[in-house]
């Protein structure tokens, strides 16, 4: 049974898109989203080792999402998400080597050892944090596009979330404050239809969860989670209307991750999900999907995918290699980022 049926465009939707952007701006969305899958991969590949003393949670999937997203944000932009996060951490620019040394809890990871795969951080690149409490990130981010507000600030504030963080009550709140104060923060809902270990229709009436949100009087769109090209748009336009003072948006990206919620592997079996609603949305991998678009016109060769892939395979094993032989944490690192005694 297909209880969650995909309701866009599939490569219709690129071809519908595509002819607007230059080549170089394709191959560089799909790099990014080569990457992300790539770099998930190998975590997978090596997490039974139980080198990797951190829970993980792979967005195998999703990579639309966070590139097609990201690629609309400035350095400067701050972005927030909850435990899934690898995505959008690489997407966002966080360092590859950083992520992995915090995975290995090591002691120059990018949180410090501290907050493993499910709190990474980047500063640099407007990374700026995560909550692993379902719908913990949405007021912190809301709290942030306040305080760039206020300070007449340049920023735009994005806070990546599932669908079970429209259930809690910070959300509400959040959304509510948001459109009163017409901050400039984009929230974006990757409605990938299962939690733990819940289908959406055991834990939500029927509902259009972005109608749900237009209804505390924000903008608020549905786009194709699959398509990176809609996401991107969406977000673009979610982002300059921000810039321009005109408030927040509510974006509902539909989509599907391949693995299980959490860990590595696959869950179907178990009864988790339908083996024919997982069939009906491996054909629309959207990393697939944009190869297939970009073959099609002749913008990604054989040649060019090979050269890719080999590139950034070599920056994961370089990653894992430094990530390694990094330092693991000593007594004395207890009293780093302490804020008082």
């Amino acid at each position: 049974m297909i209880r969650y049926p995909y309701a866009g465009e599939g490569l219709a939707g690129f071809h519908a898109r595509g002819a607007s952007y230059p080549t170089d701006f394709h191959l560089s969305l799909f790099r990014a989203m080569l990457r992300i899958r790539l770099v998930e991969e190998a975590v997978e590949a090596r997490y039974h080792e139980d080198q990797m003393k951190t829970p993980i949670h792979l967005v195998i999937g999703q990579e639309a999402t966070s590139v097609g997203c990201c690629a609309a944000l400035t350095r400067q932009d701050l972005l927030y998400c909850s435990h899934r996060t690898h995505g959008v951490y690489l997407a966002k620019g966080g360092d590859l080597r950083a992520m992995l040394s915090e995975m290995f809890c090591r002691s120059n990871g990018c949180a410090g050892s501290r907050g493993g795969s499910m709190h990474l951080i980047d500063k640099s690149v407007g990374m700026a944090g995560t909550s692993a409490i379902v719908a913990g990130a949405i007021p912190i981010a809301t709290g942030a596009a306040l305080a760039a507000q206020m300070k007449g600030e340049d920023r735009v504030v994005v806070v990546f979330f599932g669908e079970a963080g429209t259930e809690e009550g910070a959300a509400s709140e959040s959304l509510n404050f948001a459109a009163l104060k017409r901050l400039p923060v984009v929230f974006f809902c990757e409605n990938n239809f299962y939690s733990v270990q819940s289908p959406l229709f055991t834990r939500q009436p029927a509902r259009e969860i972005w109608k749900w949100a237009q209804g505390y009087g924000l903008e608020s769109t549905q786009v194709d989670g699959m398509n990176v090209l809609a996401v991107h748009e969406a977000t673009k336009d979610a982002v300059a209307r921000a810039r321009a003072g005109d408030g927040p948006t509510f974006i509902e990206a539909p989509c599907y991750r391949y693995r299980a919620h959490g860990g590595s592997g696959e869950d179907t079996k178990t009864g988790y999900r339908d083996t024919d609603e997982r069939a009906a949305w491996d054909a629309l991998d959207p990393v697939t999907l944009h190869a297939q678009y970009l073959t099609a016109i002749g913008a990604l060769t054989d040649a060019v995918r090979a050269q890719m892939s080999g590139e950034i395979a070599s920056e994961i094993e370089d990653a894992f290699s430094f990530a390694v032989a990094s330092p693991n944490p000593v007594e004395a690192d207890l009293y780093r980022h302490v804020y008082a005694d």
